[in-house]
This record gives structure tokens, C-alpha cells and sequence, in this order.
């Protein structure tokens, strides 16, 4: 796929269309500031005027963030999943303009408060926001419960290749790469564990999953009451959708790398998972899915963290890793009926020196 350079000007051109401006001095006045990026390829500016702002998003490709499994698409991932969610009634950005060819789309502006950024700024206000972003959620799997025939959605899945290939991404860059190989006996251990848990996460009964569900991709915006304490939240980063687990989700958001909560403030989510969802007779095995989704994918996280350091040069993630193997490592012990989790665990542990 050919990869796009951005061009200043082109940029400033697409954001006069994005703002409605028509006067070429107008055009002059749009500021242009570069916003802060993540783990991905695409960059983010703030274009405005006196009057209006927009964000711009430019991908240089059209590659997926994460490794897929399923058909290409013939449209931008983005695209398409936005108006999907938009049309079940979920908070998405609005499009103000596209250029695809150019790699480039305005959207909305939804100002700078993520879910992370809010629990600063209003930590009294945790339980209530994210009682809402799991309700969210529940009220979402149920609107997105059947899906459009052709959806890139459909044609995606975390199926036991993938689950697995998350697995040895782990070993390969939060082992192998720290200089912490496992041995010849080990390594045989683990890729037995490995293969099991793929097939049976893989096995579990799949619903639409945003993949990256977290305080990072959620922003915070005044609610629709107008009210001063009302909030309601966005979905943005979603372009990886595909069909898993219904609580990997849930463990994105609930095992988010990036907060820390007690077990018992998680315990109080599933319960209220559980009701948005009408589940209160599977809350056990909502329990049981939700801590061996967690070994799965916060061993990847704890992988791909190293991944972005070594291979994208971005130090940035390095800080999370050990609280992330820590949450692997908690959802192990509660696991310890589960002979492969008990091992697991004992070897993480002796291979961590934990």
C-alpha cells in the first residue's frame, strides 16, 4: 500500500473545507496545531478560526493499528464502523469533511477531556463516569447485536490464530526482548498454555468489540441536558472493531493499563454489566471470561508496550508494562482452580523473578 506524505498547504486547503471558509484570507488565518499522538501511524491538528475548530486526522495508510484477521476492507475501517455505531444510536465524532485519496478527515472537534483526563480533574466523579461508560457498552453490544451484511466488522474476529499470534507477541518483546528467553522445558510449557487459552477465548460466544475500549479513547463532553455536572461520553479510536468476547471490552476498560482501581470498584462493574445487559444469571461466569480475557490480553498489552519502544522508537509505554504483567498476574491467582493458569502463573513468576 503506498504510503502518503503530508502536504502543508493541502492540509491548510482541506481545513478551509472542513471550517466552510471561501475567502483566501481567511484560509491565512486558520491556525494549525499539531496534537499530541499515540501508539499509531496517524497524526492529529487542531485547525480553527475565531469562529470554529476542527480536528484533522491524517493517515498515512490505511493498514489496521493492530494485527487483523478477516477480509481487507474496501473502505477506511473508520469510516465505516463510525457510521455503523453512529446509526445504532452509540456517540461518535462527526464528519466534516473527507479526502481519503489525500488521507485526510476533519472531525469534530470534542475538545481535550479523555476519561483519563476527566478522573484528574473530577477524581469524586469515578464511580458515576464509569458506571456510565459501561452501561455504554451493555446498551451497545445490544444495539450492534445483529450487524449489516458485508460489515468489515463481520469479517473480522479474534479467532484462535489471532488470539495466538497476541500471545507469542508477548513472549517474543516482554520476554525475549527484556533479554528474559524462556528455556527449552519452559517454552514447551508455555506454548501449550498458549495454544489452550487462544482456543478458549476463542471459543467464547463473540459480540461487536471496539478492541481499545480505555480512558484514552473515551472523551468527555457536555450532555445533551446542558446540565453543569452533565457528561456524556464519545467513542473515538474504534477503527480495529471486529467480533470477540462479549467481556473483552470490558477487561479493555476495567484492566486499562493506564488507571489502577480495586477489586472491589471492578467487581461493582461486571455487576453493573451484568444488569445493562439483562445477564444476572451468568454474573459468575461473566466473572470467570472476564479475569481469563485478562491473562490473554494484558499479556499482549505488556508485550506491545516493549514493541512500541523497540520498533516505533516511542519510550512512552515503557512505564506501564509492570503494572500491566501485575494485572496478569491478579487474575492468574484467581484462576489457580484452572491447572494451566496455575502454571502459567508459576511460570511468569520464576521467569520475572516475581
Amino acid at each position: 500500500m503506498r504510503m502518503l506524505t503530508l502536504d502543508p498547504d493541502a492540509l491548510r486547503r482541506f481545513a478551509a473545507l472542513a471550517l466552510h471558509l471561501d475567502e483566501e484570507a481567511d484560509v491565512a488565518a486558520i491556525s494549525v496545531e499539531p496534537m499530541p499522538g499515540g501508539a499509531s501511524t496517524r497524526s492529529y491538528f487542531r485547525v480553527r478560526t475565531a469562529d470554529a475548530s476542527a480536528i484533522v486526522m491524517f493517515v498515512p495508510d490505511a493498514k489496521p493499528d493492530e494485527i487483523t484477521s478477516g477480509a481487507a476492507p474496501t473502505r477506511w475501517p473508520f469510516l465505516e464502523v463510525r457510521d455503523l455505531l453512529e446509526a445504532r444510536g452509540v456517540r461518535v465524532p462527526r464528519v466534516l469533511a473527507e479526502d481519503c485519496a489525500a488521507g485526510l478527515l476533519a472531525l469534530e472537534d470534542l475538545g481535550d477531556v479523555t476519561l483519563a483526563a476527566f478522573l484528574e480533574q473530577a477524581p469524586a466523579r469515578k464511580e458515576e463516569i464509569y458506571r456510565a461508560a459501561v452501561r455504554d457498552l451493555g446498551r451497545a453490544q445490544i444495539a450492534l447485536a445483529e450487524l449489516p451484511e458485508g460489515s468489515i466488522v463481520r469479517s473480522r474476529a479474534f479467532d484462535e490464530t489471532l488470539l495466538r499470534w497476541e500471545i507469542d507477541h508477548f513472549r517474543e518483546w516482554g520476554l525475549d526482548a527484556r533479554d528474559l528467553p524462556l528455556d527449552a522445558a519452559d517454552r514447551a510449557a508455555f506454548d501449550g498454555i498458549a495454544d489452550r487459552l487462544a482456543r478458549r477465548v476463542a471459543a467464547l460466544p463473540r459480540v461487536f468489540v471496539h478492541r481499545d475500549y480505555q480512558s484514552r479513547n473515551l472523551m468527555v463532553v457536555p450532555g445533551a441536558s446542558g446540565g453543569a455536572d452533565a457528561a456524556e461520553l464519545v467513542w473515538i479510536d474504534f477503527q480495529d472493531a471486529l467480533m470477540g468476547p462479549r467481556v473483552y471490552d470490558l477487561v479493555a476498560l476495567l484492566g486499562d493499563s493506564y488507571q489502577t482501581f480495586t477489586r472491589d470498584f471492578i467487581e461493582a462493574r461486571l455487576d453493573d454489566y451484568a444488569s445493562a445487559r439483562d445477564l444476572a444469571s451468568e454474573r459468575a461466569s461473566i466473572g470467570e471470561e472476564f479475569d481469563l480475557v485478562t491473562v490473554q490480553r494484558k499479556l499482549k498489552d505488556a508485550g506491545r508496550f516493549v514493541f512500541i519502544d523497540r520498533v516505533k522508537k516511542n519510550p512512552s509505554f515503557l512505564q506501564y508494562v509492570e503494572p500491566t504483567i501485575a494485572k496478569v498476574l491478579g487474575a492468574l491467582e484467581r484462576l489457580r482452580g484452572d491447572e494451566d493458569m496455575r502454571a502459567l502463573e508459576a511460570l511468569l513468576r520464576k521467569r520475572l523473578g516475581l
